[in-house]
């Protein structure tokens, strides 16, 4: 049994194996086994919002819902200062977003409105922006905002998934029970090109 001071090694109580049986049992009778067509459907929803059917698939399996929404960060979309501008290709894939909105936290110096007319110059319609809660903001400060921020907007917070590219935006998710985070680099497929001496 782990209590204070325990160091999450293995138990050395007699009897875990028995116990991590009868738990994969038990774990594997709770997943369910979908039908094939439910299967495909979640398949082509994932591919309509541009994500891989294991992501899709955790983030409905942990709220019990469709997303509806994509909260994308400046910081995700480097976009730091007035004059950045989306790379081509993840413009596209932002457009080609079927079946969800995309709403935008603007990080400083950039405002909402700016940064809004950037994308929509580069084809990608943002329904709605927002000042990204700062540093200074405390936990419940920034749920609050970002609950409001939604309601106001009438989206459910764990139907909507942040794309961010910092942990401060990774605990967003917590602070307002958004549906979940999946990071820029993983959601652009971006690749980290090998530096040459």
């Amino acid at each position: 049994m782990s209590g204070p001071g325990h160091n999450g090694g293995p138990s050395l109580e007699p009897g875990v194996g028995w116990r991590r049986h009868c738990w994969r049992t038990a774990r594997s009778a709770l997943l369910p086994t979908l039908p094939i067509e439910v299967v495909r459907t979640r398949v082509r929803r994932a591919a309509e919002l541009g994500l891989d059917y294991k992501t899709y698939a955790g983030v409905r399996a942990t709220t019990g819902r469709d997303l509806v929404a994509f909260l994308f960060s400046t910081n995700a979309l480097r976009l730091l200062r007035d004059s950045d501008r989306m790379r081509r290709e993840e413009a596209r894939r932002l457009s080609r977003i079927a079946g969800a909105d995309r709403l935008l936290a603007v990080q400083p110096p950039l405002s909402p409105d700016a940064a809004r007319e950037a994308l929509r110059d580069q084809g990608v319609a943002i329904q709605d922006a927002l000042h990204a809660p700062g540093l200074s903001a405390s936990w419940s400060e920034t749920g609050q905002r970002l609950r409001g921020f939604l309601a106001g907007c009438g989206y459910p917070a764990d139907g909507v998934l942040v794309i961010g590219e910092t942990v401060l935006e990774r605990d967003w998710v917590a602070a307002a029970r958004l549906a979940g985070f999946v990071s820029a680099d993983a959601y652009f497929a971006r690749t980290v090109a090998s530096q040459t001496p």
